[in-house]
């Protein structure tokens, strides 16, 4: 099957090597894939029409083919802030994002308070892509509440992953094989990292 990935970092990430999205695109371009994993400018005050641009940039390089973006908390609100916009050229077949803060914490760093700005809409989420799914942990301290709870308004299958933090490095989010997993089939349930 052809198909191409565009990962999607957060805030303050410089794309460490032992991150889960950086072994994810190392494992699916050692299994043949296509996969495009840019870094954002400036990562530590990111400029939402920069990171915009950016990505716009990388959804016309992704090429033909299934089209699936993997976006992970800062970049969660990117997509959302993007995907209404979409053509149909440019929509996507699936999505997967992980970890998104509330907007509510974002409002609270002025680095990142614009991304807060994006409202909560299903349709235009459903431009962006066919098939879209968020996982979270229980935990998130950048998603008090529950992303489950917080994100329930754009009516997405939802997996809860217990006591993840923020599925990230400090959360002991390098590999992670259920992610690799979805990247294969869309069908895998996200489960924690074992």
């Amino acid at each position: 099957m052809d198909r191409r990935f565009l990962v999607l970092h957060g805030w303050q990430n410089h794309r460490p090597a032992g991150h889960w999205q950086w072994l994810l695109t190392e494992a699916l371009r050692a299994q043949g894939e296509h996969v495009l994993y840019p870094q954002f400018p400036s990562a530590d005050d990111p400029s939402q029409a920069e990171w915009t641009a950016l990505l716009r940039a990388e959804l016309a390089q992704l090429g033909s083919g299934e089209r699936v973006v993997v976006a992970h908390s800062l970049g969660v609100w990117l997509w959302l802030a993007v995907a209404g916009t979409l053509t149909a050229d440019e929509r996507v077949d699936r999505v997967l994002l992980v970890a998104p803060p509330s907007a509510e914490v974002l409002a609270g760093y002025p680095e990142v308070a614009e991304f807060a700005r994006v409202p909560l809409d299903p349709a235009a989420l459903a431009r962006g892509a066919a098939s879209t799914r968020l996982v979270a942990s229980d935990d998130d301290p950048y998603c008090p509440g529950g992303a489950a709870s917080v994100f329930a308004g754009l009516g997405l299958d939802v997996d809860v992953l217990p006591g993840a933090a923020h599925l990230d490095l400090d959360a002991g989010y390098g590999r992670w094989p259920a992610v690799e997993a979805w990247c294969r089939d869309p069908s895998t349930r996200l489960t924690p990292r074992a």
